[in-house]
């Protein structure tokens, strides 16, 4: 009589594999995903949208973004290992390999654009899919290991939710999602940069050309500024498009001007960089509450 082979699976074992890929999808882009395509939705409805449209375009989109850090990850595996902030991450600790992370970050791509495909429209799963590629094949390939303005131009892929949540709701793209597709353009260079200040030994050692690190802070600060009072302003356009009231335009002067008052004491508190990077992912959730809080109450 033959005895029958079981195979034990060692259930840490297999947890340990999962938190390894849920590690690589960096499920935190969910918050990031939230603040700038639900006030898009909400904008373009004139209302709410429905739960299911929001949730269907939220999966979705959380899928794309899920695949780019993922083959993102693949990708900058060298600098990740020399960084102290991101050498334990799965790759520079070899929990997994680099192909199987391609292979996986792709996989969520494709199913983040079928989702959106079947879900919502072709419009918004294509633009999801640009983000992606823009992403991968434009910042990580191209930018980032060769200009101080790759974070400036690669911001890009992380404004495209405001278009996929607009063309969710309305198989199209009109003005006021495109004003907030620049608002997340604006945001990300001194938001980016406030970390790279932090962080720039870390960049420096790497080979990344992070503005503060080739120019210096005081210049890297001048230029986030600069940038900060573009944003400010890019935000009040939303006004005039008719989409947003008195809430919203109170709301937005009021935090823009603080947002351009922190920058400017970051000048004379460079240490505090870290700091002022999560204040303006509190700036940015402002500005975003206060769509929705207008478009909902107002109507």
């Amino acid at each position: 009589m033959t005895t029958p082979v079981v195979r034990i699976t060692n259930p840490r074992s297999d947890v340990s594999v999962i938190g390894t890929y849920l590690e690589l999808m960096k499920l935190r882009i969910v918050e990031l995903l939230l603040v700038t395509t639900l006030p898009a939705m909400v904008a373009a409805a004139g209302g709410w949208p429905g739960w299911r449209l929001v949730a269907a375009t939220l999966i979705g989109g959380t899928l794309s973004a899920a695949g780019a850090n993922a083959i993102n990850q693949a990708i900058d595996a060298d600098i990740d290992g020399v960084m102290s902030r991101t050498r334990r991450r799965p790759l520079p600790t070899g929990r997994v390999s680099a192909a199987a992370v391609v292979v996986f970050g792709s996989s969520l791509g494709l199913a983040g654009f079928l989702w959106l495909w079947a879900t919502t429209n072709l419009l918004a799963a294509i633009l999801s899919a640009a983000g992606l590629l823009f992403y991968v094949f434009v910042y990580s390939l191209l930018l980032k290991r060769h200009t101080t303005q790759n974070i400036v131009i690669g911001g890009a892929a992380g404004s495209v939710p405001a278009l996929v949540g607009w063309a969710a709701v309305t198989g199209s793209v009109a003005l006021p999602a495109w004003i907030m597709f620049a608002i997340v353009f604006f945001w990300t260079p001194p938001h980016f940069w406030a970390l790279a200040i932090r962080y720039r030994d870390d960049y420096a050692r790497a080979g990344v050309p992070m503005l503060p690190v080739v120019v210096g802070e005081e210049r890297a600060l001048r230029h986030m500024l600069a940038y900060t009072v573009v944003l400010v302003g890019t935000t009040l356009l939303l006004y005039p498009t008719g989409v947003v009231g008195w809430v919203y335009l109170v709301t937005a002067s009021l935090a823009g001007a603080f947002f351009l008052g922190a920058t400017w004491w970051l000048r004379s508190r460079p240490d505090a960089a870290m700091s002022y990077f999560g204040y303006s992912n509190v700036y940015l959730t402002i500005i975003s509450v206060a769509v929705v809080a207008d478009v909902l109450i107002l109507g």
